[in-house]
């Protein structure tokens, strides 16, 4: 019943764009696999996929990942500064200086005042804009920054708490919305039912549960990346199958997440199949939560050692690849790990005998796990694989099968909270394009919640000091150097059970031309056009 009213919801939307369709007007139809169009109060929920489709789309950071090459791996490029530099003299602040010309797409101006408007609406709790809300979705993600002040109107001073050299990474994530427009109501809740960004695609229509509608905004500050389409309709669909067959029956222009089973069929059909292997990692993170039997390292790399990868690659149909860590080697952030992530059931029997386990004692784990969801790949499928791996050296796996958003608010209250059910991992798949979201959030014992994700609970010095050496350094390879350090000793704790690194793949109509597949989690709609 659920699969059938998602499924009506996009013939719906599709009866809907019958006019502009038959117009002059170009129109792309995306199916994602949100359950519901992410949040639209200019700081997106849904995990990275509201980063993906309803941040970067209508709003602009201060800073932004280049998505321009297929071949060479994002950078972070200047947003709405054009530049920026860290204080010679105190290396807790940075300088931004910001675009001159940039509007809002209510014709507003993109200056200081309203860059500083938007660090406080979730960092100034005594700001009229600030919004706990918001505060979730933000905050985590940039856990240095304290509040910007403005020192002219095209000039902005960034505050830390300690010396970042991750900030510029971390401000992807600040999306700068209108003040005006935010004024006409005081209030995020009824500024999300019409948006107002600066980005290249500019807010027409949101039906909750059935679709966000854009156009493209014709002033957009880059000249170079105003889009070559006129609209954009991006419809929400959980399921696979069902996203499938909106594609087949002529719904939709593009899916996300194709699924494997599925891939002959469309290229049959004369869909492209795209994908493009990018910083990105499906892994179980366990709990180090005293009591919780992946508090032992010895059942952690046990863990690991007891999956076959390759198998999974298989059930994904090769749209993926074998994961030895968070990063794959000769990544410059691989280091040296002293302990080999790879399928030896063997071995991973003997660490379980020695932490206590065995043929009359199996180990007992829960894993929180999602139906679908930003990222997830196929959750049910590859989840129940490694239920099976698990089982044949004695780990009996119980699962609890969580919608991708409450999933995704339990992995913010970690391991600890009683909302947690007792599990002992969480499947939540993330990127790992930054060094703060591969690795400080997760392992630095100050990022526990509410702080950020440190779900496990993790509170080990070493963790601590290689977080602080790598965030304290500003030299390219210095700090490659010092992340490949706190990657190596990541791999030999095993804090993560690593299984792949996804691959993005997408099914799209011939009719969508230009599109570039970033080496990104993110992915730029602008140059795409509609034949």
């Amino acid at each position: 019943m659920h699969t059938m009213k998602l499924l009506a919801g996009a013939f719906a939307a599709a009866q809907l764009l019958a006019p502009p369709l038959a117009s002059a007007q170009s129109v792309l139809r995306i199916g994602m696999t949100a359950a519901d169009v992410p949040a639209t109060t200019s700081q997106p929920d849904s995990g990275f996929e509201g980063n993906r489709f309803t941040g970067i789309t209508l709003f602009d950071g201060l800073t932004q990942w280049d998505l321009s090459s297929a071949d060479k791996p994002s950078v972070i490029i200047p947003g709405l500064a054009e530049s920026w530099t860290i204080d010679a003299k105190d290396n807790t602040k940075w300088i931004f200086r910001l675009r001159k010309g940039a509007k809002f797409h209510d014709g507003t101006d993109v200056n200081a005042d309203a860059v500083v408007f938007n660090f406080d609406k979730v960092l100034k709790k005594d700001a009229p804009q600030y919004d706990a809300k918001l505060v979730a979705q933000t905050t985590p993600r940039m856990p240095t920054v304290m509040g910007a002040r403005k020192i002219d109107d095209l000039t902005v001073e960034v505050q830390t708490s300690e010396p970042d050299s991750f900030v510029p990474i971390n401000l992807t994530n600040l999306f700068i919305a209108s003040p005006a427009a935010w004024a006409k109501t005081k209030n995020w809740a009824e500024f999300a039912k019409s948006p107002v960004g600066s980005g290249p695609w500019k807010f027409v229509r949101l039906v909750p549960r059935e679709r966000l509608e854009l156009e493209k905004n014709t002033g957009y500050w880059d000249a170079k990346r105003v889009p070559k389409t006129d609209r954009v309709v991006l419809i929400p669909m959980p399921d696979a199958s069902t996203r499938v067959n909106a594609l087949l029956s002529g719904q939709l222009d593009w899916i996300e997440a194709a699924p494997p089973d599925a891939v002959a069929q469309l290229k049959s059909r004369g869909f492209e199949i795209t994908s493009n292997p990018y910083p990105h990692t499906w892994p179980w993170q366990l709990s180090h939560v005293p009591g919780h039997p992946t508090a032992d390292i010895r059942v952690r790399q046990a863990m690991n050692l007891a999956i076959n990868r390759d198998e999974i690659v298989k059930l994904l149909g090769g749209y993926a690849a074998p994961a030895k860590g968070a990063v794959p080697p000769g990544h410059p952030w691989w280091g040296n790990p002293k302990f080999d992530i790879k399928y030896d059931p063997d071995q991973a029997k003997k660490l379980l005998a020695e932490a206590g386990y065995g043929p009359g004692k199996p180990l007992k784990v829960k894993v929180q796990i999602s139906q679908s969801g930003s990222g997830q790949m196929l959750p049910l499928p590859m989840n129940e694989l490694m239920q099976q791996q698990l089982k044949q050296v004695g780990i009996e796996v119980e699962f609890d099968v969580l919608v991708w958003e409450s999933l995704f608010n339990n992995w913010r209250i970690g391991a600890k909270d009683p909302k947690s059910n007792g599990a002992h991992a969480i499947n939540v798949s993330f990127a790992t394009q930054d060094p703060f979201f591969a690795f400080a959030r997760f392992y630095d014992s100050r990022m526990v919640a509410p702080r950020s994700v440190n779900w496990g609970w993790i509170q080990d010095p070493q963790f601590d000091k290689l977080v602080a050496d790598a965030r304290g350094t500003f030299g390219g390879k210095e700090r490659d150097a010092a992340l490949g350090r706190l990657h190596a000793y990541a791999v030999e704790q095993s804090s993560f059970l690593f299984v792949v690194h996804d691959t993005g793949p997408r099914a799209i109509s011939k009719r969508v031309t230009g599109y570039v597949q970033a080496k990104n989690w993110f992915q730029d709609l602008t140059p795409i056009v509609m034949k």
